[in-house]
Parts: C-alpha cells; structure tokens; sequence
C-alpha cells in the first residue's frame, strides 16, 4: 500500500515548513527504531564515482535534511549517498517566514529558505554518530552577512569542522536565497575561492577526499564554459548540476502569474527538468570527460534519472519530486534503472 500517497492530501493540507518539520519529528522516531530494516541493493546498481564507492548512483539532494538528522532513515529507503546541508559556519535563521510554497498541480516547489543553518559546530557533532555503509556529502555555505569579499574565510570555516566527518564536501555558490552568493560563480571570483579551498583541503590531509562545485542553471552557456575550464584547471573533483532556478518562465500560465504572486526565490521540481538536463548537457560537452558531474535539478521519475545518466552524468539526487511522491518513488527510479 502506498501509505504516503494516503495521507498526502492530509499533510498538503499544512503550511509546507509546518509538514516538513513534522516530517522530520516522526522520521527522527523511525530513525531510532531498531528494527529499521536496510535494503538490499542489487550489484547492477553499485557506481564508482569521485573515487567512492555508491550503493546506487540515486542520492537525496541538499537541502532537505540540511542538519544530518535523518540519516540512518535515508539509508534504509534505499539511498545510496545524501548531501546534508547547506550548512553555514555560524547557526542563522534563514529568510523570514513564510518561504516555502508548494505547488502539487505541477510537481513545483519555491523556496527562499536562505541558508537557515544550525552552524557546522552541531552538525559536525551530529555527524559524528552517522551510521556506516551510507554516503554522505557536506553542501557549504557562506553566512548571510559575511561580505562577498571574506566568503573564502567562511567556506574555510565550515569545511574545517564538517569535511572530517562526511565523504566529500560540496560549495554551494549557486543558491538565489543568499544576496550576492551566485556572484561567486564568476571565474575571477570562483578562481580563487577554489584555490583556497583546496589549499586548506591538503593542509588537513584530505587530498584523497572529493571537492565539488555545485552550479546555478541560469548561467549563460558561455559563462558554462569558462566556469568549466576553471573548475577542470583548479583541481577539484567534480561539479553538480543544477541548483534552483529564478527563472519563472519555465512555469505555464496560468500558474505562473501564482507563482510569481508569491514573491521571490528559486524554483524546483518539474517544471525545472528540461532547463536543467540542457545545461547539464552543456557541462557535460565542455567537460569532454575531464570532471565527472552529478546530476540534479528537475528529476522526477526513474526515466528522467535514467536519462541523467545517459547523457553522461555519474550519479544523480532528487528532492522535490520525493516530497511529491513519497518514498516509494526510490525503488521506482531502481526499478527502471534496470
């Protein structure tokens, strides 16, 4: 029995933040539950990526469990890594509320969260008991009021106390929620805040440990290319691909004029599938096999990450579409990967 598709009209029925943080307090009581099962995933699904070893090539995206509450119960829904985060260094609100909309009747979230953050103190402690055999990623942020010109200090920051305690770390320079933040992606900026990055990478011994860059899907395609020849020259690990967009065009009328009646921040979901695989596929032409990239950004189905994979991504995450869906929808994207 589909079990969530049940109870989503009740919990649709509440403010979005409200249902996720329920959410969240029901899986925290799961997660503790001894009797959580694990799956048992097939060999056909393991992937080799980044230099790790996947379960499965389908990962939970950042944003959703941005504090590392829930892993054990993301392991045992059959995810083979999660991206917790974004984590900042310092604890921070996020935007006001409210910041969160869904929008059911075309697989369509609106987010402006911006960043709210317990700080990478907590979380590093949380993840200290993180359970084995999962992949985890740290996504990084810079805190809303540090100045574009100090970013690296803050990136710095958060990476010393969360990079020892996961896989592999994420930048997250793509986020529209934080003021100036996408500015980061220009290659003056990007150049040096990936040297630094990497020069504190290999001052704490983490060479061997993954380091990517995750991208907005609102860049032009020439800004594409030359931003994937300074992360292909910088020395760091791989990229993902996409963020959320700003760009409500991807949105029919007339649930655009909605969408834009609530006011700013990044769209995901659906809707957001075609103008993300285009610039994946971008990435993916200029990367000529030199990086590899995650795909994100728009996957809802197990043909949208079938196809993902296809184009040449070597893994791929969800998020919104697993608020819509449900759990079941992990073994539906496995199924059709086979």
């Amino acid at each position: 029995m589909d079990w969530y598709g049940a109870l989503r009209p009740l919990i649709f029925r509440l403010d979005p933040e409200t249902a996720h943080n329920l959410a969240f307090w029901l899986g925290g009581r799961l997660s503790a539950w001894p009797r959580l099962r694990e799956p048992d995933q097939a060999a056909f699904l393991h992937r080799r990526a980044f230099g790790l070893d996947f379960p499965t090539p389908l990962g939970l995206a950042a944003g959703l469990d941005k504090g590392a509450t829930l892993l054990p119960l993301w392991k045992a829904l059959g995810f083979g890594h999660v991206e917790i985060g974004t984590v900042t260094p310092r604890p921070q609100p996020g935007n006001p509320k409210p910041r969160l909309f869904r929008f059911p009747e075309a697989g369509l979230i609106l987010n402006r969260m911006g960043f709210n953050s317990e700080g990478a103190e907590v979380v590093a402690a949380r993840l200290r008991g993180r359970p084995a055999g999962l992949v985890v990623g740290g996504n990084l942020g810079k805190n809303k009021e540090t100045p574009e010109a100090q970013a690296l200090d803050d990136y710095r920051a958060a990476y010393r106390l969360i990079a020892p305690e996961v896989d592999y770390t994420a930048l997250n320079v793509s986020s529209p929620n934080t003021p100036g933040l996408r500015n980061l992606q220009a290659p003056e900026a990007l150049q040096p805040l990936l040297a630094g990055m990497l020069e504190l990478r290999k001052e704490m011994g983490l060479e061997r440990q993954p380091l990517l860059l995750k991208l907005a899907p609102d860049l032009a395609p020439e800004d594409l290319d030359a931003i994937v020849e300074v992360a292909v020259a910088s020395g760091i690990s791989g990229l993902i691909a996409t963020n959320t967009t700003l760009d409500r065009g991807v949105v029919a009328e007339p649930l655009r004029t909605l969408v834009e009646a609530k006011g700013a921040g990044g769209l995901s979901g659906v809707p957001l599938q075609p103008k993300a695989r285009a610039v994946r596929r971008r990435i993916l032409a200029a990367l000529r096999g030199r990086l590899p990239l995650m795909a994100c950004g728009g996957l809802g189905s197990g043909e949208d990450v079938r196809g993902a994979l296809d184009d040449g991504a070597a893994l791929a995450q969800i998020y919104s579409a697993l608020i819509f869906e449900g759990p079941a929808l992990i073994g539906r994207i496995h199924k059709a990967l086979r």
